[in-house]
């Protein structure tokens, strides 16, 4: 911690720890503070122990709890019961956390352990997202808490021999203390075993609902079933209303899948098409065109750009033989997200079919294909279910092409048979269902554009900027460009060594020097951890120790 040798500070986790805090909650809330029975086990669990988080201060032979404090997210607060009306005596806009049953053991008292527990659990909820805590102080230590940067709020509260001062802490106020306290302006080494706290900004896979995990449990049923069919065709209905689609196809399968399906209905056009690169996921376009042996010009613009309706433009002038686009809505290796109704206008001015690949966007950004040709999606990004599902968006009637096409690939045998033509894994179908049965996708768009402020801002204070400027940047992805003198893998994997999951393994970003945050999946991971540790690594030696050479 910097604040007193010899110790360390972790969270609770081994069963004698947890011992210990109940240990310490029954010397310091019940025998020295009566403010609970006593007992004859001398143990106090908490009434929010499942729910707490408890940071604690074991001596340097690791055998003896010097001091702990709770930290707690859940509403009600533990406040909420002593004052009526909390939220109206505090500053408003705020994301709220609570800090509880701050204790140490009389032998610490004069040392600084109160000082380091406040410290690390600071820390800790801005991790998780929170810049204002509150916390009942009991009256005896007003002084301290005044000095912690806490400020008082409402009357004192409990009964006469257990007097408490409600008072909140924010995140400015805490900063400002580190400006004004040596102790407090040397920076903190990280709990032990704060890996425990894992964020996972991978692009897959990703985070989901309860509801989405309880669905893929259940007892697989058969596709052919009378429930399963109408609850299938449910989600047809579902992906088409969220998307503005005519109709969709589900194929068991990687979004990779998808591609290909949509490159043998190319085929069958027999006509020249465009497609369009600016990065690695556009290049794979062009590999689907290739195996489908589709004849086709490229138009390629640097990374980490989005196209501009000028030079598409020139590139039809160029070659009017072209009858088809075929592009990302988000290039998801740079974190560029493409103008939808500028590919719109241009093709509905030219009478070209477009094709868009929106594995990435669906679910994360507002997507309307009203008007596109054909479009490839996944269960298992944006649309924060389970992976193993793919499918294709479009409009038009598909017939089925058996002397063309192979089996799996041809959506006309999919339509034919309503969409199963064969067999679908059922618990797939469920837990994409639970996924899209939420009534909140506006909330779920505007959460992921706050996520990507955040970050995006962060990653600049610490001169650190996205790949993709702020103009096309795509909220749920963001490439960050890491200078030659560090490694992306060294620094991905020590991240991952601190329970923060980012994508660097793949070929593209280590030759490139890159890594990526995504928030794909259903929960909001914050960026505070991840960005603190970032710029960590990245103001050590700058000598990279590793080859970007391979994956």
């Amino acid at each position: 911690m910097g604040l007193l040798d010899g110790f360390t500070y972790k969270i609770a986790e081994e069963p004698w720890e947890l011992e210990a805090v109940h240990a310490l909650n029954y010397r310091t809330f019940v025998e020295e503070i009566p403010q609970h029975e006593p007992n004859a086990d001398r143990l106090l669990t908490d009434k929010f122990h499942e729910e707490n988080t408890y940071i604690i201060c074991l001596n340097e032979d690791k055998q003896i709890l010097a001091g702990m404090i709770a930290f707690r997210d859940q509403r009600p607060f533990s406040m909420d019961a002593k004052l009526d009306h909390l939220d109206t005596y505090l500053p408003d806009g705020r994301s709220l956390c609570e800090i509880r049953l701050l204790a140490v053991e009389p032998n610490y008292r004069y040392t600084r352990i109160s000082q380091g527990l406040i410290a690390q659990l600071v820390q800790y909820a801005t991790d998780c997202g929170y810049d204002t805590a509150v916390i009942s102080a009991t009256v005896q230590k007003l002084k301290l808490y005044k000095y912690l940067g806490f400020v008082p709020f409402g009357p004192v509260v409990g009964p006469e021999e257990a007097r408490y001062q409600p008072m909140y802490l924010t995140v400015e106020a805490y900063q400002e203390l580190k400006t004004r306290s040596s102790s407090f302006a040397r920076e903190s080494v990280e709990l032990t075993n704060d890996d425990t706290m894992a964020f996972n900004f991978l692009p897959g896979p990703v985070d989901f609902a309860k509801q989405v995990q309880d669905a893929y449990n259940e007892t697989p049923c058969s596709h052919r079933g009378q429930e399963f069919v109408k609850d299938f065709q449910r989600v047809r209905q579902l992906l088409c209303e969220m998307s503005g689609a005519g109709q969709v196809q589900l194929l068991m399968g990687s979004g990779t899948l998808a591609n290909d399906a949509i490159a043998g209905q190319l085929s069958l056009i027999e006509s020249t098409g465009l497609v369009l690169v600016s990065g690695e996921f556009g290049r794979r376009l062009q590999k689907h065109a290739r195996g489908a042996r589709l004849k086709f010009h490229t138009l390629e613009i640097q990374e980490g750009q989005a196209f501009d309706a000028g030079d598409i433009e020139q590139a039809l002038d160029e070659h009017p033989d072209i009858q088809w686009i075929w592009g990302t809505h988000c290039e998801t290796s740079t974190g560029v997200l493409n103008d939808i109704e500028m590919y719109k206008s241009i093709c509905v001015a030219r009478n070209i079919q477009l094709c868009l690949d929106c594995i990435s966007s669906l679910g994360t950004v507002p997507v309307d294909l009203a008007g596109v040709y054909l479009a490839s999606g996944t269960s298992g990004k944006g649309m924060a279910s389970i992976a193993g599902l793919s499918m294709v968006f479009h409009h038009h009637e598909i017939a089925p092409a058996p002397e063309n096409i192979p089996c799996a690939l041809d959506l006309g045998i999919y339509q034919q048979h309503q969409g199963i033509p064969f067999t679908i894994q059922s618990n797939l179908v469920y837990a994409l269902l639970a996924s899209l049965q939420r009534d909140d996708w506006q909330k779920r768009y505007k959460d992921v554009r706050c996520w990507s402020r955040s970050v995006r801002q962060q990653l600049t204070e610490i001169d650190v900027p996205p790949l993709a400027p702020d103009s096309c940047a795509m909220p749920s992805v963001v490439t960050i460009p890491l200078d030659k003198s560090h490694s992306s893998k060294d620094i991905g994997e020590t991240l991952g060594n601190h329970g923060i999951l980012i994508s660097y393994r793949s070929g593209y970003l280590l030759e490139r020097n890159w890594i990526q945050a995504c928030r794909l999946g259903e929960e909001s991971n914050p960026a505070e951890k991840l960005v603190r540790l970032l710029k960590k690594e990245l103001n050590r030696s700058e000598v990279p120790s590793t080859s970007h050479s391979g994956p």
